[in-house]
């Protein structure tokens, strides 16, 4: 397949080298010094999977330049999602579909609104990885999975293609489920609680699922989040507030969210599409959402500043 990756940090970087890696033809969309570092000696990834170095790869920071693909997969951060659809018109042919990979769950509906209905899937991903320097990316926790469907849940031959591509590529799973919006919410329930008590507390997860205050804040934060699901009609299973309580507890005990990196290191976060976007959703729905609404309020001020919004 002809591929392009919109975003090359942890989960682009990763995706990407894996398809690249099996043969497929990828192209990066990067920019600054990772762009540069990958312009001139290609792109490494260390990975508990295996690491791997791409001498050579095909990366631009200008979509125009590459030309219609067959896939798109965006992997920026939420907030950036209207502006990559945007950036990424000219990569869109009249086959061409669009899968996010972002943590939270309105990333296909903005995704959709700017490039039309037909040429989005919805998706997800799990991992822990981060763009250790530029041109290098480390996978440190999570066997990778990526998870994609049409938004209608029929089996489509070009959502089969893509699985087929992932399925060539080492260190990757890739599912079609039989319920895209039940496998984003379900995601959605471990990385915002994750995100939330991480980025309240600034410790790892193994202190605050251990810590029986956190761990209660960690329950509460599962039960609004499933509560506001169930509102909106995903059908989720009876224990799935539970089964993302298991996989928060499987994490290596060092893990952060990408939230709550990017909250401790000053920068724009993904705040409003995770916490915030739990109690927004939560007053659409009638649902009350007190603990994510403290979360959403405690940073709101941090993020206010490194958006450098006063006022």
């Amino acid at each position: 397949m002809r591929l392009a990756i919109m975003g090359s940090g942890g989960v682009g970087g990763y995706f990407g080298a894996r398809l690249a890696e099996a043969g497929h033809d990828v192209t990066f969309i990067a920019r600054g010094e990772h762009l540069a570092e990958m312009q001139r000696h290609g792109l490494r990834v260390e990975s508990i999977e295996g690491d791997l170095h791409l001498a050579q790869v095909k990366v631009s920071d200008d979509p125009s330049r590459v030309g219609a693909v067959d896939a798109v997969l965006v992997a920026v951060k939420s907030w950036q999602v209207a502006e990559a659809a945007r950036a990424i018109r000219p990569m869109i042919g009249p086959d061409t579909f669009v899968v996010p990979l972002e943590n939270g769950v309105e990333a296909a509906d903005t995704l959709a609104g700017i490039l039309g209905q037909a040429h989005v899937l919805d998706g997800l991903c799990g991992i822990l990885a981060w763009r250790e320097a530029p041109g290098h990316i480390r996978h440190a926790g999570v066997s990778p999975f990526v998870r994609f469907g049409e938004r209608d849940n029929r089996r489509s031959k070009r959502a089969l293609r893509l699985k087929a591509a992932f399925d060539q590529a080492r260190g990757v799973t890739a599912e079609i489920p039989d319920d895209i919006q039940v496998a984003v919410w379900s995601k959605f329930l471990f990385i915002c609680a994750m995100s939330g008590i991480g980025s309240v507390t600034r410790a790892p997860i193994g202190v605050t699922r251990t810590l029986p205050e956190t761990r209660t804040m960690i329950e509460q934060l599962l039960a609004e989040i499933e509560a506001v699901a169930r509102a909106r009609g995903v059908a989720l299973p009876a224990d799935a507030a539970a089964r993302a309580l298991h996989f928060i507890d499987a994490l290596p005990e060092a893990s952060t969210a990408s939230m709550q990196r990017d909250i401790m290191a000053g920068l724009p976060s993904e705040l409003e599409s995770q916490n915030g976007a739990v109690v927004r959703l939560g007053l659409e729905a009638g649902v009350a959402t007190p603990v994510n609404a403290m979360v959403h309020a405690a940073l709101l001020p941090q993020e206010r500043a490194a958006r450098h919004i006063t006022g």
